[in-house]
């Protein structure tokens, strides 16, 4: 199905939910939904779904108006965060639900019931009750309903949220392979970066209501279209520099805010002009430089520890930054550090906030970001 929205607007009393967005979604794949709390997601997803009529613009379905068309004359199914289930219902007779209502036979039930209980892994749940069910078990059997439909759209408004980390992992990993086949257009919101990298696909970056990027999941990753986008889309959050750019003998030289001096390749055009300086957590090096890094010093204001990672706090007065260590290490609070940066890892952002530079041949490695971390 080819879905696309035309200037959509959302209002409710004084507040704008949804400010004019336009947004034609990648047909037969994953479409990630990004962005933090309140920045209109789940008010997205229900103008997809046709529970909320927006104050302006159009829905379109392969060209076709639905705008105005009910939500059970669409061809979607929608899988919450909350494990909604018929609570009286067994496991079999849930996932039964919508094919029973559609009108279609006995026998075809059951192939499909034993199909998508197969693919989520939960043929020996078939006959247990809701309330026999973990809530790993419950959200499976919420999405086995969804799939059991076989709608061309599917939409997830953050379906495991409210599951414990390893339940999340496994899950991400199901899903991804079972949108693979490409013949469902799938809607999946998330406030977690790493989970839209995790299933690919294509994402859309939203901020309070209004559509910031949207593209090939790593491509948005590698080169965010401006300085919010490359916040939301980092966990930890990208670290941030004032600065200048000079000419130092026909180079290009950032020079931020402490008198610190990175030489950046190919700014030469922006000579003289204020910019934003910005680098992933993962990229700065504490133990030793590599061929072509440049020194920063620094001092330790906070060391804090989180499973096989350290995140190293630094002043803010020398540098507003954290690093993002693989392992377990020890910093004296106060201790003076040199932090190493390879200026081919540096982001430019002009003072508008658009991107000017980012490093080269991203797209050709992986993401590194913290699972999990806190951002």
């Amino acid at each position: 199905m080819r879905l696309a929205l035309e200037r959509i607007e959302l209002r409710v009393g004084a507040e704008t939910w949804l400010d004019g967005i336009d947004l034609a979604l990648e047909p037969g794949r994953i479409n990630v939904l990004l962005g933090p709390t309140r920045a209109g997601k789940t008010s997205l997803m229900r103008v997809m779904a046709g529970l909320e009529r927006p104050n302006a613009g159009r829905v379109l379905e392969d060209g076709r108006d639905v705008t105005r068309t009910p939500v059970r004359e669409r061809d979607l199914a929608m899988v919450y965060q909350q494990f909604i289930n018929y609570p009286s219902l067994s496991v079999r007779e849930n996932i039964a639900s919508p094919l029973k209502l559609r009108g279609e036979t006995s026998a075809a039930i059951d192939a499909r019931v034993a199909e998508v209980a197969a693919k989520l892994r939960i043929t020996h749940l078939l006959d247990r009750l809701p309330s026999e069910l973990s809530g790993g078990q419950q959200q499976r059997t919420a999405l086995a309903r969804a799939l059991a439909k076989g709608a061309h759209l599917l939409l997830l408004d953050e379906p495991l949220v409210n599951l414990d980390y390893k339940l999340r992992e496994e899950l991400r990993s199901e899903l991804r392979a079972l949108f693979s086949s490409g013949q469902t257009t799938v809607v999946y919101a998330t406030t977690e970066p790493m989970e839209a990298l995790l299933l690919g696909g294509s994402t859309a970056v939203l901020d309070r209501g209004r559509l910031l990027q949207y593209g090939d999941t790593l491509e948005v990753f590698h080169r965010p279209a401006s300085r919010r986008v490359a916040e939301i889309f980092n966990d930890p959050p990208m670290n941030f520099s004032s600065a200048r750019i000079d000419d130092d003998g026909g180079r290009s030289v950032a020079v931020l805010a402490n008198g610190a001096r990175l030489a950046v390749p190919g700014l030469e055009q922006w000579i003289g002009r204020e910019v934003e300086i910005g680098i992933r957590p993962p990229e700065l090096r504490l133990d030793s430089g590599r061929p072509g890094d440049l020194a920063l010093q620094a001092q330790v204001a906070l060391a804090e520890i989180s499973g096989s990672e350290t995140f190293v706090h630094f002043d803010p007065r020398q540098l507003a930054w954290v690093a993002q260590l693989g392992g377990v290490h020890r910093f004296e609070i106060g201790a003076s550090v040199d932090v190493f940066v390879d200026p081919c890892d540096l982001f430019v952002f002009g003072a508008d906030g658009r991107l000017l530079s980012a490093p080269l041949d991203r797209s050709r490695s992986e993401p590194r970001m913290a699972i999990g971390a806190a951002g």
